[in-house]
């Protein structure tokens, strides 16, 4: 049995990688990531050690990637898999691989680090206690309206990545479904100009209509107040 190493990197400062991934990555002989050039760059910039081999493990070939991972691993490999920034699976690449290495007897070892999800929950100032995190939503506006409805009577906080491209358009359309709820939009977290824009989703549909965003951006909206307020309740009965 074998160990496969799912490895968090930075989301933006190189500062924030910890002293244990660090050295799991220098120790590693292959390691499997969205962009061979960006994590070699990665690499340089830490001056750590580059693996042996470099294996491109994108959403285009994800699948057929994870059997060579797992031969590798049966080989005796050190192997990792790592994402251009923050945990691998996590709307990243890296869970067939997972999957397949469990199902062959290997075990999977997660070297934890950054992520954009606590850091955007904590920086809302929305309430933390309970949340769903929805990922990408879809580019297609019919299929993107749909999935934003599948929340409509949730009480947890939402959450939610989006492309600087559509940012816009996600925001108006969660105005249109969810009613002007609070909201706040992370951008650039943990780099030198981060920025948290919070206000109601009519606020922050009419900033970004048409503003120019860099790099990915977090979105965080309250849940049903309703709901929420029910639950409460619920819970403190149980109590």
């Amino acid at each position: 049995m074998a160990v496969l190493y799912i490895i968090a990197t930075p989301i933006g400062n190189l500062n924030d990688l910890t002293p244990r991934a660090r050295e799991i990555l220098s120790s590693l002989e292959v390691l499997a990531c969205e962009d061979t050039r960006h994590t070699g760059n990665m690499l340089h910039l830490l001056q750590i050690p580059r693996p042996a081999t470099l294996l491109a493990n994108h959403e285009h070939n994800e699948h057929a990637m994870a059997g060579k991972i797992v031969a590798l691993l049966a080989e005796g490999k050190r192997v990792g898999i790592c994402s251009d920034a923050g945990y691998p699976l996590i709307s990243d690449p890296g869970y067939p691989a997972v999957v397949a290495a469990l199902q062959a007897g290997h075990e999977i070892v997660v070297i934890p680090g950054a992520s954009a999800v606590p850091m955007a929950l904590i920086s809302s100032g929305l309430p933390p206690s309970s949340y769903t995190f929805k990922g990408f939503a879809p580019r297609r506006p019919g299929q993107r309206r749909r999935f934003l409805e599948m929340e409509l009577s949730s009480p947890h906080t939402l959450i939610f990545y989006e492309s600087p491209y559509r940012l816009g358009k996600l925001l108006a359309e969660a105005l249109e479904v969810y009613g002007n709820r609070q909201a706040a939009v992370c951008l650039e977290l943990s780099k030198q100009f981060e920025r948290v824009r919070r206000g109601s989703l009519s606020e922050l549909s009419a900033e970004f209509a048409t503003a120019k965003v860099k790099g990915e951006a977090v979105i965080v909206i309250a849940g049903d107040k309703d709901k929420h307020t029910l639950a409460d309740a619920e819970a403190d009965t149980e109590t």
